[in-house]
């Protein structure tokens, strides 16, 4: 059986998929802004391709963009670009900032620049996909919140 077109629903059809292979191919972002302007900013995508399991590293496609030295727990962080990866469990995370940044490339524990624990919680409404957000906490501190699924964790980066 056909379907009947008409030319206006074509081009509908068109332009949604066109704005949707924008929207994935540019992923998303967030950025928190310090006292002094510096900014730091991490991109990704929101569609997770390897689910996380506790205990494991899980590389969710976090780009980290430094525009001031941080500090990360008891780490400094250079200005530069860096890979987020998280290591989920039952009562805590662990951020990891790593500095191989290519994509694809297996996780080195040798190109770690920071560990960090995450403190974490249950939200109330599951998401299906990643969620990042930034809260300016204090002049020289921003606090990172991760959402999956049924858990919200945060970290927070202080500006050196």
């Amino acid at each position: 059986m056909r379907m009947p077109t008409s030319p206006v629903l074509l081009v509908t059809v068109v332009l949604v998929m066109a704005s949707s292979i924008k929207v994935f191919a540019e992923g998303a972002q967030t950025y928190c802004d310090f006292a002094d302007g510096n900014q730091i900013t991490i991109q990704y995508q929101p569609a997770v391709k390897e689910e996380p399991r506790n205990g494991r590293v899980w590389a969710p496609g976090m780009t980290l963009y430094v525009q001031t030295p941080l500090i990360l727990g008891s780490s400094e962080i250079p200005l530069g670009a860096y890979t987020i990866y998280l290591i989920p469990d039952k009562r805590s995370w662990t951020m990891i900032v790593n500095k191989n940044v290519t994509a694809g490339a297996a996780y080195n524990s040798a190109q770690d620049v920071a560990r960090a624990p995450m403190e974490i919680g249950e939200i109330p409404q599951p998401t299906k996909q990643l969620q990042l957000s930034f809260a300016h906490m204090a002049p020289k501190q921003c606090s990172l919140r991760v959402y999956y699924q049924k858990v919200g964790a945060f970290g927070d980066f202080m500006e050196k």
